[in-house]
């Protein structure tokens, strides 16, 4: 990854204001320590997600769809999925549904990187995911990272969904380390041999189509420390402790039944908890060390923990955003779409009636 200079021309400048409260100079200080002690920068890729702006929003677009898509069909998927519902719960007459299942129809068809429905102007936007990086592998959660007062382990509920509610404004006032880093990061473009040329060619003219940057929330994600580095061991999450539920899930639940302990078809309450207090499984041993390790994971902030050969970290992942004259990157030409557009919800008409497959036999 190359960290070069970005030409001045069109870069805006990056309002910076002195954080006051102890709080946010609590985390400032956290930031600092950060840069020193994981100050390399390690690239995971793009995730992409869906921005909306509206005719009063002025420079601003909001997030729509979480940036954590790995692909930028899965995105416009996600789109498609919003405006159908939209058709369907909140339309409120015809000439309002018919607008939007036409936008539904058009991403069904072709790969849309931006339409505008009924005043609002839709983007499939892209960022990069990063990591900080020291002696030690990749960036812990951070002291000042919020946590609950009182965990909930609870697999079914979340601390918060990511990018709930997020305005992205470039010209809004940053602190001193955000300012920073995000002047670091402008130069930022993909580097080696491990690249196609496509790849690289994107990325260089981004640095200076989309010359300044965004720093989208701060997420969170379970990674494993292999003999070449570390892999990606979970999607992303809100905070850390949602990290660790998920952790907690998969040893108790996922990694039991991967290791035949617990067969596949077994019901959901059925996990390595459960057979262990029954002392039914035969291959107890391994279905205790699960145990004893998610239970250790429990006992407080615990972001690394040793299982049966694996090493798992709770990592502190971090994503950019380009921002142009005309606002948030798009997909590049070069990024890799996983699958083709096509009809994802049932056929819904303007009266707002579903219309399922099996009804197309009917006579009614």
């Amino acid at each position: 990854m190359d960290l070069g200079d970005v030409r001045p021309g069109g870069v805006r400048p990056v309002v910076v204001r002195v954080p006051v409260e102890p709080v946010e100079a609590a985390v400032e200080a956290d930031a600092v320590d950060a840069a020193v002690q994981a100050g390399d920068v390690a690239v995971r890729g793009p995730l992409f997600g869906v921005a909306a702006q509206d005719a009063d929003d002025g420079q601003r677009w909001r997030v729509v769809v979480a940036v954590t898509r790995g692909c930028p069909q899965m995105a416009r998927d996600s789109l498609n999925s919003l405006l159908w519902f939209r058709a369907k719960d909140e339309a409120q007459d015809k000439v309002e549904r018919r607008a939007l299942l036409a936008a539904v129809a058009h991403l069904e068809s072709e790969r849309v990187d931006e339409l505008t429905v009924l005043g609002t102007r839709y983007r499939i936007v892209r960022a990069e995911e990063y990591a900080g990086m020291g002696p030690d592998g990749i960036e812990q959660p951070r002291p000042t990272d919020p946590e609950p007062v009182t965990p909930d382990w609870d697999s079914g509920f979340r601390d918060a969904d990511i990018d709930d509610g997020l305005v992205l404004d470039p010209d809004a006032p940053v602190t001193p380390a955000q300012a920073a880093e995000r002047l670091m990061l402008r130069g930022m473009a993909y580097a080696g041999s491990q690249y196609p040329d496509d790849v690289l060619l994107d990325s260089h003219q981004a640095v200076n189509t989309y010359p300044d940057i965004l720093l989208l929330p701060t997420t969170f994600k379970i990674v494993e420390r292999t003999d070449s580095g570390w892999k990606s061991g979970s999607g992303l999450h809100a905070s850390a402790h949602d990290a660790r539920k998920t952790l907690d899930f998969s040893l108790t639940w996922w990694e039991p039944r991967r290791r035949g302990l617990i067969p596949l078809h077994a019901g959901r309450d059925v996990d390595a908890r459960t057979q262990v207090a029954e002392n039914a499984d035969s291959a107890a041993g391994e279905l205790t060390a699960c145990v004893e390790a998610a239970d250790r994971l429990r006992t407080g902030r615990v972001n690394d923990l040793e299982v049966l050969g694996t090493f798992y970290r709770i990592g502190r992942a971090r994503r950019l955003l380009r921002w142009g004259p005309d606002g948030p990157e798009g997909p590049r030409p070069s990024d890799v779409n996983q699958h083709a557009p096509s009809r994802i919800h049932p056929v819904l008409d303007e009266d707002g009636t579903i219309h399922y497959e099996d009804d197309e036999g009917d006579e009614d």
